[in-house]
């Protein structure tokens, strides 16, 4: 596997980025341009089986192995403690990192990431709409979404064929929907010993959990005229709640 990364140095703690199905690593370079973030180190990559990371046994990537993909590039880069910030399948690989290593993780930010079984609307079509290959499971996939009333969902339709190998889906969707199903990912959340965020777009604001995580000391942080994609639909906002979390989670560690 060879990673393809975007990255940079800096004196403060360093923030690592895991995108969501179906995007890449640029859903966060615009760190680069806001000024909270000056002097920040950060790395964001392209996921196995997306981008431009080159993967040769697609049918190995899965949640797990997407996690220990992460640890890797955090060991490379000489992160021995980071923020964490991960979106819908970044966001599941980054609780099960934090889970797993919370000693690491100085805060997570979990941007609509799967914490419980109704998080799997995407990941269970899978299982929803069988196709006979994965190339004509992804076409439809593609189709799906485009005629999703939703925000930015026909903008993320339009790349998603330039972003992700068909191959790696029915890997990634499967285990995803095992795990939200089966992993107890609600405890493992509440029960992080580091400051954690659940961000959502406010067309989402129906899931059922949100006022439990609250009242268990997740911050929430809601952002307006978004669904499931606030770096296309609201980035000035997702990028301002997240430089006032890190900053807050810095002053309580």
């Amino acid at each position: 596997m060879t990673i393809s990364a975007l990255s940079r140095d800096g004196s403060k703690a360093p923030m690592m980025f895991l995108h969501g199905f179906g995007s890449t690593k640029e859903d966060y370079a615009d760190i680069a341009r806001h000024n909270e973030f000056a002097e920040r180190p950060f790395v964001s990559y392209d996921a196995p089986g997306c981008g431009q990371t080159h993967c040769s046994d697609l049918s190995k990537v899965c949640i797990p192995f997407l996690v220990d993909t992460a640890v890797a590039v955090a060991d490379h880069f000489g992160f021995e403690r980071f923020h964490l910030v991960g979106h819908s399948m970044g966001g599941l690989t980054s609780l099960m990192l934090g889970s797993q290593l919370p000693q690491r993780v100085i805060s997570f930010t979990d941007i609509e990431g799967n914490i419980a079984p109704e998080d799997c609307f995407l990941s269970r079509q899978i299982h929803q709409y069988p196709a006979d290959s994965a190339a004509q499971f992804l076409d439809d996939f593609v189709e799906r979404a485009l005629h999703a009333p939703a925000y930015a969902s026909a903008l993320y339709s339009a790349s998603l064929r330039h972003k992700v190998r068909a191959e790696a889906v029915a890997g990634i969707f499967k285990s995803m929907v095992e795990l939200s199903d089966n992993a107890g990912l609600m405890e493992r959340f509440l029960g992080m010993p580091f400051p954690r965020m659940f961000m959502f777009g406010e067309q989402n604001a129906h899931l059922s959990y949100l006022k439990h995580i609250e009242s268990r000391g997740v911050k929430l942080a809601e952002i307006a005229d978004c669904g499931h994609f606030p770096m296309y639909s609201n980035p000035v906002a997702m990028w301002q709640s997240i430089a006032d979390f890190v900053r807050l989670s810095e002053r309580q560690t």
